[in-house]
């Protein structure tokens, strides 16, 4: 005869039991049961008081053996199984005041656990909605819709505009022009060129093309993402309650003390009494009280976590793996350049080929357009426009016609436009050329910049635990690697599919508590891959939010810093407040073993300790040391005043290289001129600024850091900007009387240009790192 206990007839009511509405109507049905027998106790009516307890001992006592019987089936057991003795015990020896305490105290543990750890669906339906049903297959001229998985490798398959590429597979003639940012992150739109390969997932970003199919639906890249966060989905096992962790000691040290009560004494009541005060209600309600608090404390800052075991894995992490587009950079093309042609300004390039560029829709136009209004540059309308994917637009503005996109530079080309040539391959930056009525008028250079807030985020991180900072990324090596040591990384991977970041998420994994960031449909098997994914919700995919644990709804990473201090400061206060409660709990399992505490008032000594406990978990409610400093409304809008300002003063740091490089190359009257024009701009533009921050900015923002050393670097940064001005304005009157330079100035003279070039880069970042990334 089988005598093996029949786990599977538990599961089921496991199940039911802790449905969202039971545990509010065992809390409602063991208080009103507790209420109505103090009612009828206190109407001299003790033998129905005692009905009343002992009817909510009784309601309390099913589902708790149901889910200590669960929890055995499951392989441990939980803080739960003393309750039940707790309860059982009261039956027993007709303590019923005491068993509906323990009744209570049990009921409102399980309705602010289930508030704490109730978890969303990891489903991926953003995932599969973004990948196609059919495809459109051509046989000799028909082309005929099939359904995706009668494609087969061979297959001639046509592409149109704006559609996602269905299968694997190389392109047949006319060059496809493709968005990848689904599998790379990559904003900037990419060209494969006859006989190139293609993977699924990516949207025709150009013209209709045609595409030789390599693989099979089932074998295509796109269709791996989706099994590959499926399969990582499943392998993540759900966290261990922290209640549970201290169970493992408390639950066997509390038998064994209520055992020897009785062995001892022979009375079974001070069994019972040791296990009343032994009822782990600090782990029960301390815990998830300090969790639930620090999830509504990470709300606040529009960091939305899923559940309470995430926020509790976050506060232990100690690796954190972050990808680079959209999350360390901003994601989108920013102008980092504007060079002109010999006998142009560079407003003049930026505001013709931003007015070409206005009816565009690829993504480097609207950041030249965006550049264009940000420096309140007036754009003209263009006529005639046509653009071919790939290449650029033309068309004719103020009477000239004008081209903006790709350039082949050659040795026929202007030394300027191969120094172009040559600086956008060192700064890892897109190039759109401006024509102007067939001859080259100057270049835009653009790059996916840093995030102002990324530095003092991870730094921030460092400081609240996190050991080892990572990048994931698709991109090339060179720029990952620059942003890597700009930000202090631990270490960079790069060039790595969506596969190649779970198997780093994995690797990772395998030797701490680990974090994944990320924004792109092409992290969100990493992120289901992590111990806790987070997933920049604002402009990130739905897929990756669906697949994370933690969504930042803003469009600020420094809000995941945020939500580690969050957790690790609500984790603190959960482990405080269950320790404080057991010791407490402890010293009164003594005091009952020997006889000196009743089981009811144990029962209302334990209130106490719970009362104790939980005031100390609700500290998770409020702020704790400043993360950041607080602004003065004031000392905001001055931020947001000299952060506007930065914008404008692009043209300055242009016009300072212009100069350098022009008088590099033909040291005459017209470079000359164009340092005039630099002392100009400086005189009546930088100077000025920096003579404000200087004077209203700093003193505001020294009230806020904790005093006048905090600005202090960026202050000699201002000194030493001040005295390369000053000193090119000395050149300008040393200068000759043919209006051009001295031989003797030209080195000193370059050097101060370039020099006041880089000074001003560096400070301009790092103001807009340390000071204007504190305003939202």
């Amino acid at each position: 005869m089988d005598r093996r206990i029949p786990w599977e007839l538990f599961r089921r009511p496991a199940t039911l039991l802790s449905g969202r509405r039971f545990e509010p109507l065992l809390l409602a049905a063991t208080a009103g049961a507790l209420t109505a027998g103090g009612i009828a106790w206190l109407a001299g009516a003790p033998d129905i008081a005692d009905l009343c307890w002992g009817l909510g001992t009784v309601i309390a006592v099913v589902p708790s053996v149901i889910w200590v019987l669960a929890a055995l089936q499951r392989g441990h057991a939980g803080v739960d199984l003393i309750a039940v003795l707790a309860l059982g015990g009261t039956l027993a020896v007709r303590e019923y005041l005491a068993g509906a305490l323990i009744a209570l105290m049990l009921a409102s543990g399980r309705t602010l656990e289930a508030a704490a750890q109730r978890r969303a669906s990891h489903d991926l339906r953003a995932l599969l909605e973004h990948a196609p049903r059919s495809a459109r297959v051509r046989t000799l001229d028909v082309v005929r819709e099939v359904s995706l998985a009668e494609v087969a490798v061979g297959d001639l398959v046509v592409v149109g505009p704006g559609e996602v590429v269905p299968v694997d597979g190389r392109v047949v003639g006319a060059t496809a022009v493709l968005d990848e940012s689904v599998l790379t992150g990559e904003t900037q739109q990419v060209e494969r060129a006859d006989g190139e390969r293609v993977r699924s997932g990516v949207v025709n970003a150009g013209g209709a093309f045609e595409l030789r199919a390599t693989a099979t639906e089932q074998d295509s890249t796109y269709a791996e993402i989706v099994r590959l966060a499926q399969q990582a989905g499943a392998e993540s096992a759900p966290v261990v309650r922290l209640a549970d962790r201290y169970a493992a000691w408390f639950l066997p040290l509390s038998v064994a003390v209520a055992g020897l009560a009785w062995w001892v004494s022979g009375s079974a009541v001070r069994a019972v009494a040791v296990l009343v005060v032994a009822t782990p209600c600090p782990l029960l309600l301390a815990a998830p009280v300090a969790i639930v608090s620090g999830l509504s404390r990470a709300s606040r800052y529009g960091v939305v976590v899923r559940d309470g075991g995430a926020l509790e894995s976050l506060g232990r992490a100690h690796t954190l793996l972050l990808d680079k587009t959209g999350t360390l950079t901003s994601g989108r093309p920013r102008v980092l350049d504007v060079v002109a042609a010999p006998g142009r300004e560079p407003s003049e390039v930026l505001r013709l080929a931003a007015s070409l560029d206005q009816l565009s829709p690829h993504v480097l136009a609207h950041a030249l357009v965006d550049a264009a209004q940000a420096r309140g540059l007036e754009l003209s309308m263009p006529v005639d426009v046509t653009e071919e994917p790939g290449l650029g637009a033309t068309g004719t503005v103020e009477g000239h016609h004008l081209a903006v996109g790709r350039h082949g530079v050659g040795a026929g080309d202007p030394t300027w436009a191969r120094a172009v040539d040559n600086r956008a391959v060192l700064d890892g930056a897109a190039v759109a050329w401006l024509t102007a009525d067939g001859r080259l008028a100057g270049a835009v250079l653009l790059r996916d910049p840093l995030r102002p807030d990324a530095p003092r985020t991870l730094r921030r991180l460092r400081a609240a635990g996190i050991r080892r900072l990572v990048m994931l990324t698709g991109d090339r090596t060179e720029p990952a690697r620059e942003v890597a040591m700009v930000l202090g990384l631990d270490a960079v991977h790069a060039h790595l599919t969506p596969a190649d970041k779970v198997a780093a998420v994995r690797a990772e994994r395998a030797r701490a508590v680990t974090v994944m960031v990320g924004d792109g449909v092409n992290d969100a098997p990493a992120l289901a891959a992590a111990d806790i994914g987070v997933a920049m919700g604002a402009r990130g995919s739905s897929a990756s939010a669906q697949a994370a644990d933690i969504v930042l709804t803003t469009d600020r990473v420094e809000r995941l810093a945020d939500a580690v201090t969050i957790a690790v400061r609500a984790r603190r206060i959960a482990v405080q407040s269950a320790l404080g409660g057991m010791l407490m709990s402890l010293a009164a399992m003594a005091v009952a073993a020997l006889g000196m505490l009743p089981p009811a008032p144990g029962a209302l000594l334990q209130e106490g300790i719970d009362v104790a406990v939980i005031l100390n978990a609700l500290r998770a409610l409020r702020a704790g040391r400043k993360s950041r400093p607080a602004l003065e409304p004031t000392t905001e809008a001055l931020i947001h005043r000299f952060a506007a300002e930065h914008d404008d003063l692009q043209e300055v740091l242009e016009a300072v290289r212009g100069a350098a490089d022009q008088l590099s190359n033909t040291p005459g009257p017209a470079a000359l001129a164009s340092v005039r024009e630099v002392h100009r701009l400086l005189t009546e533009q930088l100077l000025p600024h920096e003579y404000a921050e200087e004077h209203q900015l700093y003193p505001a923002l020294a009230s806020s850091l904790g005093g006048p050393e905090t600005t202090a670097t960026m202050s000699r940064a201002h000194a030493e900007i001040e005295r390369l001005a000053g000193r090119i304005a000395t050149h300008l009157a040393l200068s000759g009387t043919d209006g051009a330079p001295r031989p003797e100035q030209l080195d000193d003279l370059r050097a101060c240009l370039y020099g006041l070039h880089s000074v001003l880069r560096l400070h301009f970042t790092q103001e807009e790192e340390n000071y204007f990334s504190l305003a939202p």
